[in-house]
Formats: C-alpha cells, structure tokens, sequence
C-alpha cells in the first residue's frame, strides 16, 4: 500500500503528534508498505529518507510555536500526484478536506483524532467555556458529527477521546498509541535510582519530580507549581524539573522563582531525556485533557510512577501501583505524591514499567495497518464492482 500521512502542527517540538506520526511512518515502511509525509513548513521541499518521502508545503504561523497549511488546494494537487491507496490524517483543520477528496477517488481515509476538541476548549478558555459551554457544547458535537461523515474511518487512543464521537454514526476504532520501550526505560535496565534510600527525601537529596510536556495553558503546568507548593508546606523536601517550552514559560517562571523547581526547556534528545526521568522518583502530568497521555506512558516506561489528572485519557493508562490519578489542584496532586512515596519503591517501579510493556509500538502499528488494509480492499472490492456495473450497461 502507499499510505499518505498528512500532519499540520507538525515541527521539532510538537511532542505527542510528532512522535505518533514519526512511530506509525517507520513501522509501515518496515512492514513492507510506501510511506510519504506531507507536512507544514517555510517553503516547499521534497526529502527521501529511510522512513519514505517527507514533503514539506508552505505554511503559516499559529500559535504555539506551530504551523499550518492554510489551504487545501496544494494538498489535492499532491494527492492527484501521489495516488495513494489510503490517506491518513492527523488534522481536524484544513487537511480534514482530505477525506471527501479520497472518498471521491475510491481511495480510504482514515482520521486520527489527536485531541478532543470541546476539553481543549475547556482548558484553554475556561472562563469563556464555563460561561457559555451549554451553547459551544452542541456546536462543537455539530461540527465533530460533519467531521466523521468526511473519513471512513475514525482512530481515538482512549475511551476517553472516544466518546466525542459518540452518536457520530461514523466507524470508529480505539486503537492505543504506543512507547519505545528501548529508548525509555528504567536507569541501567532495572528498577531504582541508585540513589541510598537512607538519605532521601533531604534538603541534601530531596525527592525528585519531573514535568515533561508543553508550558500551555490546556496542560495545565501551573498545577506542577502549586504541588510544589503544597508539599513544602507539608515539610516534604521535593525539587522539581520541567523539560518542556511554550507560551506559560515566563509566567511559570516568575511563579516559581523562589521554589526548588529548575526550567530545563525542550530537550530534543529523547534518550536523555528518558535518564533523567528514569532517575526522577515521581512524574507529574496535570493536564486535564489529554486523549492518552504518551508523557505518562513514557514515564511508566522508564519505571517511574505517575500522578496524573483524573480528567482526559491519561488516567485509563495507570494500573495498581503504577500511579494516582487525583483532581488537577495542586493540593489534590500534593497527596497523591506523599501517597505514591510511601509505597516500596522497587514495587512502584516495577509496576509502573510492567503497565507500559502492555503497550509496544509493534501493537498499535499492526492495529493502524489493519484498519488502512481494511479500507484498502473494501474500495478495491466497489472498484471493480462499478466497473462491472458499467460493462454491463454498456452490454445491455
């Protein structure tokens, strides 16, 4: 098969997007199929790499730090170019147009939804959303229902990311996204910091938290903060590290100036970055809307149990002793942390990392190309249906 990937709010620090479409890209190229990408960027190129070709169109700035294709037309021109069995969509924007040109040319479609749009919109605006959601609830299931009807096929990651397409009528299928279980793993292959366990939780070696993930206001960092904040006044010697970039740095910053807490920025090497939450004892992820959470899968992934928000799709991740999912307030986030510290710390590793074995990259590529073949045979089977359809009209 020829499978086009189409991606907007792609770019080096576009985290969780990114990574999804880069694990699907490889693995469909080692399974045997044609794989081109088709992504924003300053000017138009053409790259042909191990994963397949990655075409860059012009684009626009939005915010965020991220870029968009604002036009549909180059994309359709490049489609009528490339003429691929199946088009894979990462984009509920302006490449969402991909799946009436597809179901026009007898080729699959298949969106997958990344984030929900009416709890982005939630956490983003929360102030506007609460004040006028009873209108914008029923406008954004509108245009989520007008969406579905575009793809013959939807992908959502969790229950959770599930359930805006509820009553869509569209065909809908929960495959979960997957971890490098190379990359991230437990410090030396095994569970345990090494650190002596006599000396923890001490102003000389205090417990270490780490936030990883984009500094906006639909993450939910601020709530990182305030944990910090609530644990100091538990008498709970903690410093935390944040890797990560976006538009709340400078006011998290001047939030946090006088706590133990140390902006790292974005750290685009993944191995290290996975050390240095191998070595971390907790990781916090508060963002309340999240679809599946591949920061906390990741973390489980290197043995480090998560306290996460009990809102969005992060939570479905955690299995017993692995972590706490607890309302996104930091006082809320503060016990959960002083619970998880009071379990054996060889069993909430080991935990954490045997939950995220359950998850292998290999699963939810095998799962995509299914759905991809699927549809691929189904408009091959009406293909040849029309045609002899048409011999027999001419027949007769």
């Amino acid at each position: 098969m020829r499978i086009v990937q189409l991606a907007n709010a792609y770019n080096p620090t576009s985290g969780g997007l990114r990574t999804v479409v880069d694990e699907l890209g490889r693995g469909y190229v080692a399974a045997g199929h044609e794989r081109v990408l088709v992504i924003p960027g300053q000017r138009h190129s053409r790259e042909q790499g191990e994963s397949g070709l990655v075409v860059t169109l012009p684009s626009v700035p939005v915010s965020g730090g991220y870029r968009m294709i604002p036009r549909f037309s180059p994309v359709r021109e490049l489609l009528e170019e490339l003429q691929p069995d199946s088009v894979e969509v990462s984009d509920k924007a302006t490449l969402a147009a991909a799946g009436p040109w597809a179901r026009s040319r007898g080729v699959g479609a298949v969106l997958i939804s990344h984030e929900r749009l009416d709890a982005v919109a939630a956490a983003r605006f929360p102030h506007a959303w609460r004040a006028g959601h009873r209108a914008l609830k029923p406008a954004l299931h509108r245009r989520t229902r007008a969406l579905a009807t575009r793809f013959d096929a939807v992908v959502v990651a969790s229950a959770f990311a599930g359930t805006e397409f509820a009553g869509t009528g569209g065909f809908l299928r929960e495959i979960p996204l997957g971890v490098d279980l190379v990359t991230f793993r437990p410090t030396h292959g095994e569970c345990g910091t090494g650190r002596e366990e006599a000396s923890r939780g001490t102003e000389e070696d205090p417990w270490r938290l780490v936030y990883s993930g984009r500094l906006s206001l639909e993450k939910n960092p601020i709530a990182a903060i305030e944990t910090i904040k609530a644990l100091i006044q538990d008498d709970l010697a903690v410093h935390l590290d944040v890797y990560g970039d976006g538009s709340q740095r400078h006011h998290l910053e001047r939030v946090a100036a006088d706590l133990p807490i140390t902006f790292h920025g974005h750290l685009a090497d993944r191995a290290e970055l996975a050390a240095r939450i191998s070595r971390a004892d907790i990781v916090i992820a508060p963002g309340p809307a999240e679809t599946f959470g591949l920061t906390v899968l990741e973390s489980l992934a290197c043995g480090t149990p998560v306290v996460t928000a009990d809102t969005g799709g992060a939570g479905e991740l955690l299995a017993a002793g692995a972590g706490i999912a607890a309302a996104s307030t930091g006082a809320d986030m503060a016990r959960a942390v002083a619970g998880i510290l009071a379990w054996p710390e060889a069993e909430r590793r080991a935990a954490a990392r045997e939950r995220a074995e359950q998850f292998p990259w290999s699963a939810t590529i095998a799962s995509m190309l299914d759905v991809h073949g699927s549809l691929a045979a189904r408009e091959r089977s009406l293909s040849r249906l029309k045609r002899r359809g048409l011999r027999r009209r001419k027949i007769g």
